[in-house]
């Protein structure tokens, strides 16, 4: 199973709420948190992929494997939503600061990169 953004396949619509917006220092502060949760989630999604890597296309088990991968990515989605991050791929998170995003990708050890709206994480900018 490849860990590339574009296989990241979970709903990350916007919710209805308006977006949190963080200044610098509320992400830097609360990366940790998000690192941690994301650490969780990549350990336990690396050792399902790890198992249905091991079986043969055709083996029964490795649908019901790949949909546990598949909880494990929506339930870290879910929890970064729930304090205000977006999540924009796998294991990358957006801080959404009122004029672009203050952007972190696993497993980046500090919050270094920013983009505008309309940029995505090609564009991103070394926050100086």
């Amino acid at each position: 199973m490849s860990w590339a953004e574009g296989d990241y396949n979970a709903d990350v619509s916007p919710s209805d709420e308006s977006p949190r917006i963080f200044t610098l220092a509320e992400a830097c502060e609360l990366l940790p948190v998000v690192q941690r949760v994301t650490e969780d989630a990549v350990v336990e999604a690396d050792a399902l992929a790890s198992r249905i890597e091991a079986l043969t296309e055709d083996d029964p088990a490795r649908d019901a494997i790949q949909a546990a991968w598949s909880v494990v990515v929506h339930r870290w989605a879910g929890q970064l939503r729930e304090i205000g991050v977006e999540v924009k791929g796998l294991w990358l998170a957006d801080f959404d600061n009122g004029q672009g995003y203050y952007c972190w990708k696993y497993p980046e050890a500090r919050l270094s990169h920013y983009h505008g709206y309309e940029d995505g994480f090609a564009g991103r900018m070394t926050i100086v």
